[in-house]
């Protein structure tokens, strides 16, 4: 009977340390945007925050771009499309999240207007 006993609590204990891919990811956007942003990525670009939406399992990642590039915004939107799917192509740490079909979202706001998107784009299993 004790055996049965401490086999159940165990079985519970480990059980309760399960966290879903969903969580993992809130958790991890969230703790990612207290520790490290808004942080500069380069001279022209801040990373302001990285976020996870349930409901449509997508990581949005929010950029803040200056001086030079806030006035001209992102000129070849293509080539930037391409930049940024190479990086998550190449990014082991988000291969959990792309084996299970995650989508990936950015978004790069002007500095002089912060209400102003000068650049979106998001990607799907079908892209990586």
């Amino acid at each position: 009977m004790k055996k049965l006993f401490v086999l159940a609590i165990t079985t519970l204990t480990l059980a309760a340390c399960q966290e879903s891919l969903e969580e993992k990811a809130a958790r991890e956007a969230q703790m990612y945007t207290k520790k490290n942003c808004p942080a500069r990525i380069s001279e022209t670009v801040i990373m302001d925050s990285m976020t996870f939406e349930k409901k449509s399992h997508t990581i949005h990642y929010y950029y803040t771009l200056t001086g030079a590039a806030d006035s001209l915004g992102i000129t070849n939107k293509e080539e930037a499309r391409g930049s940024l799917l190479a990086a998550l192509k190449n990014t082991p740490s988000l291969a959990i999240y792309k084996d299970d079909g995650y989508r990936f979202a950015y978004t790069y706001h002007s500095q002089s207007v912060p209400d102003t998107i000068l650049f979106e784009t998001a990607f799907t299993s079908d892209d990586y």
